[in-house]
């Protein structure tokens, strides 16, 4: 099925999609820096750049949007009906790299902890970031 979308609407629609800074990255960051913890962020010297980097935690966390990252079983990974396979190899890769980086982070002896934005709806928000701070603190891995 071809892209129901003309190139240049299609091209407009992509570039508003933000890579950093995205909401749920935001509110991550926000409650964290309230509860006292420090970071930097996108460290172009770590696998993948990863999103919030705490050094004095040695923990990395990884905030990961449920459509781009291929949350499996989750309402708001919904494959598009148009160019399909095209997606599925995109979604794909980047799941690889996702792998790839974050292996690559443990390897170095980073503690990560992805999160994803579903986790993040209010329903679930305040139960999410209270697990994330008890990870970071306790310094043990997430599944």
């Amino acid at each position: 099925m071809a892209d129901v979308h003309e190139p240049e609407i299609r091209s407009y629609n992509m570039s508003q999609i933000k890579g950093k800074d995205t909401k749920p990255e935001m509110l991550i960051r926000k409650y964290l820096h309230s509860h006292g913890f420090r970071y930097r962020l996108h460290d172009k010297d770590l696998p993948g750049k990863p999103d919030i980097v705490m050094p004095k935690y040695n923990t990395i966390v990884l905030v990961h949007g449920c459509f781009w990252h291929g949350h499996e079983r989750c309402k708001y990974y919904v494959v598009p009906k148009t160019r399909t396979q095209w997606w599925l190899d995109k979604i794909d890769n980047n799941k690889s790299k996702d792998k790839e980086n974050e292996n690559k982070l443990r390897n170095l002896g980073w503690q990560v902890l992805p999160v994803f934005e579903c986790e993040l709806k209010p329903e679930k928000r305040n139960e999410t970031l209270a697990k994330l701070i008890k990870e970071i603190r306790n310094g043990h891995t997430s599944s």
